[in-house]
């Protein structure tokens, strides 16, 4: 196929399913453990139909990084500078969880890749996410020196959202195993992140 031409809808079809199929793959068995033949298995392809679309096990790793990597930014982003400080920081924390909630198998493929030393992402986190991360962190740190919010560390509390909402992906086997099958881990976790937040970021009223 030449460069410039269009994919047909079954090349769009077979790169979506060897994407799928990665995905499954990697976030079970992370990037070592995962193999060309697994994956192609996973896709319904043979492995030299797969290596059509991907040359190597790393293209398919680096491809889902990538696009995970700007699906993980998005909530960040939406936070609006203009708006009320504490209902943009309550909905970011909503969002997050509910990115981890409805694609847990992006956030463990994201979380190995950083126990790895993100070796295929470092670039990417010291440059896209490392601006991002700044630019919302000064916003923050403005309402908080203009009395909107409680005074406390931008980079950290940002790093807290991170923590406390992925945490019910990433362990989620762990909670539900705590909680029981008859409680709903993402439900109370949303109204226990919300109180824990509103709390720590409310000002203290002067007597």
């Amino acid at each position: 196929m030449a460069k410039d031409e269009a994919p047909t809808r079954i090349q769009r079809d077979r790169r979506r399913r060897i994407r799928e199929a990665g995905l499954e793959v990697f976030s079970a068995k992370g990037f070592r453990g995962a193999t060309v033949d697994e994956i192609a298995q996973a896709a319904g392809l043979s492995k030299p139909n797969l290596l059509y679309y991907f040359a190597t096990k790393e293209a398919i790793y680096t491809d889902l990084l990538a696009r995970l990597l700007k699906a993980w930014l998005d909530p960040l982003r939406a936070l609006d500078p203009e708006g009320e400080p504490m209902a943009e920081l309550l909905a970011y924390v909503r969002r997050k969880l509910h990115l981890a909630r409805d694609f847990p198998r992006e956030s463990r493929l994201f979380a190995g890749e950083i126990l790895r030393g993100a070796p295929l992402m470092g670039a990417d986190l010291s440059g896209d996410l490392r601006r991002l991360v700044d630019a919302r962190a000064g916003v923050i740190a403005g309402w908080m020196a203009t009395g909107r919010l409680a005074p406390s560390d931008p980079h950290h509390l940002i790093f807290s959202i991170w923590a406390l909402t992925q945490h019910y992906a990433d362990f989620e086997v762990q909670v539900r195993a705590v909680l029981g099958d008859v409680r709903d881990p993402w439900a109370e976790a949303e109204r226990h992140l919300v109180t824990h937040f509103t709390r720590l970021l409310t000002p203290l009223v002067a007597i």
